[in-house]
């Protein structure tokens, strides 16, 4: 049975500190035995990638109810028998009061979508937020200025529960609702809070585009491979396991990346031959400064 996140539980464990309408509602008073609560009703909006890992995760978990709007059939057919599936906010049944509101759809169809959940809002549940570039402003701008909104950004590696989000807080989210919002996110891996919203630009450049970096990176490595005379099958298995088992070592280890890096590079060995072209100051550095200044420039522009 899983638990509540540490960090979870030490924002729940004074209950004097909130109001006991909200702890009953949130569900979040601890069971005898080291158990935990289900996590509380959701409304997922969007079940593509994203939406589809985090509510695996929180059926993982344990949920009390869950409705989730999608109007592709195919992307909860995983899901058929253990949550209700709505094709759109009419549809979603009357009596059903989510404690949060989590929104997984593209940006670019936040103004046409949002506006229609703001009933929600009224009744007091949490907004969560994984829009890349969606401002807290527009979120409050389409569902009402005291709507209590978090702005969150995962990677895909939340699909094996390995992802990271960087989450902020917006104006009028309370203790309750924020770690409503921690546990949320932690079903799918790690979870750091930022004191600010602008942060989340540069986080979506770094660490919400940076699995498709690790992966580019994969990419030419195998191609390499091939230009050197390697079959593309070795090369292939070599970049895979290159990648992901450096990846692994650099999440065990407690040395600093460079340090690592320092420990592969012997003296005028090849490595450090290969370090001398990457590291060349229109190479690698420059090249990753550029891309990440671009994504978090795109970052904003999507907030409008």
């Amino acid at each position: 049975m899983m638990r509540w996140p540490r960090r979870c539980w030490i924002a729940l464990a004074k209950p004097e500190a909130l109001g006991a309408g909200v702890i009953a509602r949130a569900s979040f008073q601890r069971q005898s035995g080291g158990m935990s609560e289900k996590l509380p009703p959701i409304l997922l909006i969007g079940c593509g990638k994203m939406g589809g890992a985090m509510l695996s995760g929180w059926l993982e978990q344990g949920l009390a109810d869950a409705v989730v709007v999608e109007p592709h059939a195919p992307a909860v057919a995983a899901f058929a028998g253990r949550v209700r599936v709505v094709a759109d906010a009419a549809a979603i049944p009357a009596d059903f009061r989510p404690a949060a509101v989590v929104t997984a759809i593209k940006p670019q169809e936040a103004p046409s979508s949002v506006p229609a959940y703001a009933r929600f809002a009224g009744q007091g549940a949490l907004f969560l937020s994984i829009m890349a570039g969606r401002s807290i402003a527009s979120m409050q701008a389409a569902l009402g200025a005291g709507t209590a909104v978090v702005r969150a950004m995962p990677n895909t590696p939340a699909a094996i529960r390995q992802g990271f989000t960087a989450a902020f807080a917006g104006p009028g989210v309370t203790a309750a609702q924020k770690a409503l919002a921690d546990a949320l996110l932690a079903a799918i891996g790690e979870v750091a809070w930022v004191d600010q919203e602008d942060h989340i630009n540069p986080v979506t450049a770094v660490s919400g585009g940076g699995p498709a970096y690790v992966f580019l990176l994969a990419e030419v490595l195998e191609a390499a491979a091939v230009e050197q005379g390697l079959p593309r099958d070795l090369a292939r298995r070599m970049a895979r396991a290159t990648v992901a088992g450096s990846g692994a070592l650099l999440g065990a280890s407690e040395q600093d990346a460079a340090e690592l890096r320092r420990a592969v590079t012997s003296p005028k060995g090849t490595t450090e031959r290969a370090l001398a072209v990457l590291m060349e100051p229109d190479a690698w550095p420059k090249a990753m400064s550029r891309a990440i200044h671009a994504a978090t420039d795109r970052a904003r522009e999507l907030a409008g």
